[in-house]
């Protein structure tokens, strides 16, 4: 979503560089396209005067005059504005002392509240709570049925007395929701209500009705990313009809341009405390505004990548695949499957690689990214029988048409696939050795396939994996030559050796034992260098 806002204050860092002191001027320019970039990516003007008056007040301070790397110096004036305009700190959810805790949803029709209770149900439910929601939207058609839908598939208990569609009265279902938690012990309890129009008097007054009979906790307004400075009016209508204590943005892995997510805490007050980036249940997380400011100026968001790997990967089994890359066993083809799958499940291999610093670099490649080639890989390797995963050099030719044929690839996909695993297994054995650390169950991922500029990747490639790279001539198959090769070796071997004895006791190869006396003249050394020998 912050692709354009991200390359336009790249663009704007980059031509400070070099610059040893920045003048007033300098200053002046910077902040213009700072500004000119904010109002692109839709943020509310009030909200693009306060974040540049502040830059432009620090910029011209003593901090970066003095500086050495003024360039430097601006990017973490801007890090840090970028923080503050997004809410700062970020905070955790109001608990009732006394369970159950009430949460309220509210926003407008579309926004994607009812989705959102599931994810949010399913969030609280890996925290260790007892959720429940409460169906309390009668108004939309089969709202009531999403969001069972939604509740079972997150593994969550639904309350829904009523079934909607315009009949029930939604007031009383919210209220005897939080009795019936009550009841059976839930100590959370997530209330979807109807969306309405910010101009909706009867609707909003609904929502009030609903505040005052549960009393809630937290009432969390679900607001649309993708809706531009309208976002601004709406939230504003919410705050002054219903009121919230927290936003909540969804869709936020849309191609708007992300000024709502940029404009509602300057404009409400209200700190954004979870976003919404996909339409599966797992696509939801708390937000940070560090990291979406280090997103949006290409500096990565490796905690939250670290983080959702935690979720993801069996800690015994990265235990033992990291023990195996260290040369502790052998890394097999099995194993390498098994961390495809465990890949599977942090979401789209994009989504990942997008929290990488640096990668708005390769904002093109990401882009042309193939998701599907993940997928052939996965097939090629179960084509496999488990002696091949096992021991890759089994796998001859007869046996490489085999897999090509059971995976739907080409003989030369599957050289491709070996060729790229013996790669890895290398390179990870020496990040190993050398104590570094790469991605956690990513072995060789500067050949993952699928991306341009890595092999089997870009527009001109996809579907197609990379041929593999040529490798030196080992030794034949053949018997007869086999026994030539190894001859060879050891005469090659023996004359090396031959060569190194004849050369002991100098290391300019001069054939002369180590407590010999040297002849000057045999050295034909030019004159006057033997006053350098030692006598």
């Amino acid at each position: 979503m912050f692709a354009s806002l991200s390359d336009r204050l790249s663009a704007t860092f980059s031509s400070l560089r070099g610059k040893g002191r920045l003048s007033e001027a300098d200053i002046s320019a910077t902040v213009a396209e700072i500004r000119r970039a904010l109002l692109d990516a839709d943020v509310a003007v009030p909200a693009v005067r306060a974040f540049t008056a502040a830059v432009r007040e620090r910029a011209a301070s003593a901090e970066v005059s003095s500086s050495l790397n003024p360039a430097q110096q601006i990017v973490k004036i801007v890090h840090e504005q970028l923080i503050e305009i997004l809410g700062g700190a970020s905070r955790e959810l109001n608990l009732a002392k006394r369970p159950p805790t009430v949460i309220m949803l509210a926003g407008l029709q579309g926004a994607g509240k009812t989705t959102l209770a599931g994810k949010l149900g399913s969030w609280l439910k890996e925290q260790g709570h007892a959720p429940l929601l409460v169906a309390s939207d009668l108004q939309r058609p089969n709202a009531v049925n999403q969001l069972e839908v939604v509740g079972r598939q997150a593994g969550v208990s639904v309350w829904a007395p009523e079934r909607g569609n315009g009949v029930g009265d939604p007031v009383q279902v919210a209220r005897s929701g939080v009795e019936h938690a009550r009841e059976k012990l839930y100590d959370v309890v997530v209330v979807d209500t109807a969306g309405r129009l910010g101009v909706d008097a009867e609707m909003m007054q609904q929502a009030a009705d609903i505040r005052d009979a549960v009393s809630p906790d937290e009432i969390l307004f679900v607001l649309d990313a993708m809706i531009g400075q309208d976002a601004v009016t709406t939230a504003q209508a919410f705050a002054d009809g219903v009121g919230f204590t927290g936003v909540v943005l969804s869709k936020l892995d849309g191609d708007a341009r992300g000024g709502a997510a940029l404009s509602v805490r300057t404009v409400t007050g209200a700190p954004v405390l979870f976003a919404s980036t996909g339409e599966k249940l797992r696509d939801f997380e708390r937000f940070h505004p560090d990291r979406m400011a280090s997103r949006i100026l290409d500096m990565g968001d490796v905690l939250t990548l670290i983080e959702q790997a935690e979720k993801a990967f069996d800690e015994d089994q990265a235990a033992d695949l990291a023990n195996k890359m260290a040369g502790d066993g052998d890394f097999t083809l099995q194993d390498f499957l098994q961390q495809m799958q465990q890949l599977k499940k942090l979401g789209p291999m994009k989504k990942m690689l997008e929290m990488l610093p640096g990668m708005g670099q390769m904002r093109e490649q990401l882009e042309n990214f193939d998701e599907s080639e993940v997928t052939r890989i996965e097939a090629m390797v179960q084509s496999m029988t488990p002696a091949e995963r096992s021991n890759p050099k089994i796998i001859n030719g007869s046996r490489r048409s085999r897999i090509a044929r059971g995976s739907g690839t080409t003989v030369t996909e599957i050289n491709g696939l070996l060729e790229r695993f013996e790669q890895a297994k290398t390179m990870m054995r020496s990040m190993a050795a050398s104590g570094g650390r790469g991605m956690p169950g990513m072995p060789g991922a500067g050949g993952m396939p699928g991306m341009g500029g890595l092999p089997g990747g870009g527009k001109k490639s996809r579907g197609k994996m990379a041929p593999p790279p040529k490798r030196k001539k080992g030794k034949s198959g053949n018997p007869a030559k086999r026994a030539q090769q190894e001859r060879e070796l050891a005469q090659r071997a023996a004359q090396k050796e031959n060569a190194g004895q004849s050369a002991s006791g100098s290391a300019f190869g001069v054939g002369a034992a180590k407590d010999e006396p040297v002849d000057p003249a045999s050295l034909d050394l030019p004159p006057g260098f033997e006053k350098f020998l030692g006598r």
